[in-house]
């Protein structure tokens, strides 16, 4: 007799966005973290928001070193660097993160949605272990879509961001659906 595996098809999205210090998750720090659980149809089911507390000193070190954040986003080191009372304890962070989870993707595999997601994997896998146990080892990449679009069909989504979570997550949600629409307006066509 044939076990079978009945195969749990998601029904939700993890869409995830990391604010950094720089991209290298072994020397960098996570500044913010931002979540949205939606259905496929976009409708959000739920929102996380929070700074990650740091030693004031090591950020300033952190943000001097990397050139490219500190020229492109001057103003977002002085809100990271002036809030750091309001943040939380990256181990406090991880436990909300895991129960959001655990709430809203108890039977089903939690798919970490994003642009670049790859990147926010490696500091989520490095400062979160726990948390990134949790999540299936499928993640739905927006800038996929965009290579895509971009090469094959020069469809370009406009973008603004000014880099902080919350915002990022919004345009990823917004990207993927232009993307789709442009897609079911050409099928009706045809």
């Amino acid at each position: 007799m044939v076990d079978v595996v009945k195969k749990i098809i998601p029904t939700k999205l993890l869409w995830v966005d990391l604010e950094m210090t720089g991209l290298d998750s072994q020397k960098d720090l996570i500044l913010e973290v931002a979540v949205k659980i939606t259905d496929f149809d976009f409708k959000v089911l739920a929102n996380y928001e929070a700074r990650v507390k740091h030693d004031k000193n090591k950020l300033i070190e952190l943000f001097k070193a990397n050139t490219w954040y500190r020229d492109q986003f001057p103003e977002n080191q002085d809100i990271f660097l002036n809030n750091l009372d309001d943040a939380k304890d990256s181990k406090i962070v991880e436990a909300e993160l895991i129960e959001l989870v655990g709430h809203y993707f108890a039977d089903e595999p939690a798919i970490l949605a994003g642009n670049s997601i790859h990147a926010d994997r490696g500091f989520i896998k490095n400062y979160w272990p726990t948390l990134d146990s949790k999540l299936n080892y499928r993640m739905l990449d927006v800038s996929s879509w965009k290579i895509v679009m971009n090469s094959k069909y020069h469809l370009e989504f406009e973008k603004n961001s000014n880099h902080r979570a919350l915002d990022d997550i919004q345009a990823s949600i917004s990207e993927l659906q232009f993307y789709l629409n442009w897609f079911n307006t050409n099928n009706e066509r045809d």
